[in-house]
C-alpha cells in the first residue's frame, strides 16, 4: 500500500445527532487536508455514550441507529476515498423485550459498510443497556486489513491477538474511556485510568507488532469525564503522534506493512507462540 496517513481522534459527542454529523463533516474536512487515508473516531460518535457507567438509566440511553439509517448513510457519503471508523448504539434483532441494542464500532468508505464489531467485553452496568457482542473477525479494506475493538476490550490481551491471527495489521480501538470514577484525581493525566489507557494502548500494539490506532471522547457526560488521549502507536509499542485531553486529531504517516514486517523480522511474537503451554492443566485424582 506504502504510505498512509493515519488519523486518531480525540473529541467530544453528545445526544444531538444532527450536531455530530455537522462536527464530523469538520472533522472529515480537517483529516482530508492532513492527507489522511484511515481516520479513527471515538466510540459512541453517533448519540454519545452512557451518562453513568454504574447504573445507567435504561429510559435514557443513546439513540438506537440501525445499519441502513438515514445516519449512517449519510456517513457513507461524507467519507469518499478515506476509510473512517466510528461508534454507534447499534439497534440489532429484536429480542424477547424488544430490540437489542449493541456497543457498536463500525468501518465505512463512500463504497459502503467494510466491517462491523459489537463490543464484547462490557464493564460495570454496561450490560443493563447493551447486548454483547461475541466475536473478533479481522477484514479487507482499501488501506489494508484492518480489526476493531471497543474500549474495555482492549483491557483483555486476547482480543487484539485474536485480530491479529486473523491477519489484521492495523487495530483500531474506538473509546468512550472515563477518568476513575471511585477514585478520580484532581488532573487528567495523573488519574489511574489515564495510565492505563496509555499502558494498553502501548503494550497492545508491542505484544501484536501491529499499528494500533486509539481514540477517544473528551468532554463530560454525566457522571463520566472522559481523557481524549487519542494516539497512534507503531509496531513496536512506541506512540508516534498523539492529543492531549483536550479535542485534536493525531495524525502518523506510515508503510503500515513495512514497519510490521520489520518488527517481525527478527522476533515474530505470532509465530513463536507455543499454544499448548497455555493450556490449563487438568490435577491427576488423589492417590495416583
Amino acid at each position: 500500500m506504502g504510505l498512509l496517513r493515519i488519523g486518531a481522534v480525540a473529541a467530544h459527542f453528545g445526544r444531538d445527532l444532527p450536531r455530530a454529523l455537522v462536527k464530523l463533516e469538520g472533522i472529515l474536512a480537517d483529516a482530508r487536508a492532513a492527507g489522511v487515508g484511515l481516520l479513527v473516531l471515538p466510540d459512541a460518535t453517533l448519540g454519545g455514550y452512557l451518562s453513568d457507567l454504574r447504573h445507567p438509566d435504561p429510559a435514557a440511553v443513546p439513540p438506537a441507529l440501525a445499519l441502513d439509517s438515514p445516519e449512517v448513510r449519510q456517513v457513507v457519503a461524507m467519507a469518499g476515498p478515506v476509510v473512517v471508523c466510528l461508534g454507534f448504539s447499534e439497534r440489532g434483532d429484536d429480542g424477547p423485550d424488544g430490540p437489542r441494542l449493541f456497543n457498536s464500532a463500525l468501518c465505512v468508505s463512500g463504497d459502503g459498510v467494510l466491517g462491523l464489531h459489537r463490543k464484547v467485553h462490557q464493564p460495570a452496568g454496561e450490560s443493563l443497556v447493551y447486548a454483547a457482542g461475541d466475536r473478533f473477525d479481522a477484514f479487507d479494506t482499501p488501506v489494508g486489513r484492518l480489526g476493531l475493538l471497543i474500549d474495555y476490550d482492549k483491557t483483555f490481551p486476547e482480543a487484539p491477538r485474536a485480530l491479529a491471527a486473523d491477519g489484521a495489521q492495523v487495530l483500531a480501538c474506538l473509546s468512550a474511556w472515563p477518568a476513575s470514577v471511585t477514585d478520580r484525581a484532581s488532573r487528567l493525566p495523573a488519574d489511574r485510568q489515564s495510565r492505563l489507557f496509555d499502558l494498553y494502548d502501548q503494550a497492545r500494539a508491542a505484544e501484536n507488532q501491529v499499528v494500533w490506532v486509539s481514540s477517544n471522547q473528551t468532554g463530560v457526560t454525566g457522571g463520566l469525564r472522559f481523557l481524549g488521549q487519542a494516539k497512534v502507536v507503531g509496531p513496536g509499542g512506541d506512540v508516534l503522534a498523539r492529543t492531549t485531553s483536550k479535542g485534536g486529531l493525531a495524525v502518523a504517516a506510515l508503510d503500515v506493512a513495512a514497519e510490521v514486517a520489520r518488527s517481525r523480522r527478527v522476533l515474530h511474537h505470532l509465530l513463536e507462540r507455543v499454544p499448548g503451554a497455555y493450556a490449563p492443566r487438568v490435577a491427576a485424582p488423589a492417590g495416583t
